[in-house]
């Protein structure tokens, strides 16, 4: 009986490929468990030099800033708190809750390397599922002290 050079080869691929599988499902990461790896568009992040330069002019068009993490406050954000927490997440949905739909509001948290940030996205799924439609992401690609302190860019008191 003649083997077939191709099973084992197809058999490890079909491993390494069950491997791979199994590793994203038991991921703690809640943009991976909801299949989610930036839940905003591009176009709803904000850079934070045009933040910056809207809090320095006291611009009329300066959003509601919210402060979703555990580091310093930008100059006129409000503190919420982790919104990875239950309760802090609860606390931004009864903060908005009479705002107009419309409202411009950036959301930010700063506390480690955006793409790892496990507050970001729940706030802003909450703020959508609320039904608001100006919601604005904080792009601090590093962290708040990098993007925002080291630049110079105001923090509150």
């Amino acid at each position: 009986m003649k083997r077939n050079p191709l099973k084992p080869l197809l058999f490890s691929i079909l491993l390494i490929l069950l491997g791979i599988t199994s590793k994203a499902q038991v991921s703690k990461d809640p943009n991976v468990l909801l299949g989610l790896k930036k839940p905003w568009a591009s176009n709803e992040l904000i850079e934070p030099s045009a933040l910056a330069a809207d809090l320095k002019n006291n611009s009329t068009a300066t959003p509601l800033i919210f402060n979703i993490g555990a580091v310093e406050n930008i100059k006129g954000a409000r503190h919420i708190g982790a919104a990875s927490n239950a309760e802090n997440l609860e606390k931004l949905k009864n903060t908005v809750k009479d705002l107009p739909q419309n409202t411009a509001i950036v959301i930010y948290c700063g506390c480690c390397p955006f793409s790892k940030c496990p507050n970001v996205s729940p706030a802003y799924l909450e703020l959508k599922k609320l039904g608001f439609s100006n919601v604005k992401v904080l792009d601090l690609a590093t962290n708040l002290k990098t993007d925002w302190i080291d630049k110079g860019y105001p923090l509150g008191k």
